[in-house]
């Protein structure tokens, strides 16, 4: 079942990498740096400060640094647990897909895809009702975890992995976040 499971992976991914052309291999490297989200970010916590107030916005940014320290380290915990060979490393699957982007460190499961699903989780939760249209918050995620596949340093099965620890993650702090907010930070 698992051996079945990899195949599909693995076919999946050879379909959704081989989409790519060099014309848009530098779209997608600039995509998949976090430096080039800032704008997005400052513009996010601009809205939200507007929103919310300055307070707020602080205790609302502790726990998404929370949140990313700890779906960063469970990441990297389970990377170095399964240690699978990134697609670009892969040698049964390396010369068949497009190779834009080499990396290193072990494939599953996806940190980006975890980071930015766990903080548009969290985000959402929070916001909701201050934001009419914060669905399409999910949309960075969606983009960002794409970017991985393309470039050839995920499977879909990392990407897909990402989205659910995040989500459940972004959730459970979301949580913690609303149990004690009114307790320290009432507004």
């Amino acid at each position: 079942m698992l051996e079945r499971i990899k195949e599909l992976d693995t076919s999946l991914l050879v379909y959704l990498n081989g989409l790519g052309s060099k014309t848009y291999d530098g779209l997608w490297l600039i995509i998949t740096d976090q430096r080039n989200w800032i704008p997005l970010f400052l513009l996010m916590f601009y809205l939200i400060y507007k929103k919310i107030g300055g307070k707020q916005t602080l205790y609302v940014l502790l726990f998404i640094a929370i949140l990313i320290a700890f779906t960063d380290q469970t990441t990297n915990l389970f990377k170095y647990t399964f240690q699978r060979l990134r697609p670009c490393n892969n040698p049964d699957i390396n010369s068949i897909i497009r190779v834009v982007q080499v990396r290193k460190s072990y494939s599953f499961f996806s940190g980006h895809a975890a980071n930015t699903m766990a903080v548009a989780t969290f985000l959402y939760l929070v916001l909701k009702r201050h934001f009419k249209y914060l669905g399409f918050l999910f949309l960075w995620p969606l983009i960002f975890a794409y970017s991985r596949i393309y470039l050839g340093l995920h499977y879909p099965g990392d990407i897909l992995t990402g989205y659910f620890f995040g989500a459940l993650f972004g959730f459970l702090i979301y949580l913690v976040y609303r149990k004690l907010k009114p307790q320290y930070f009432p507004g």
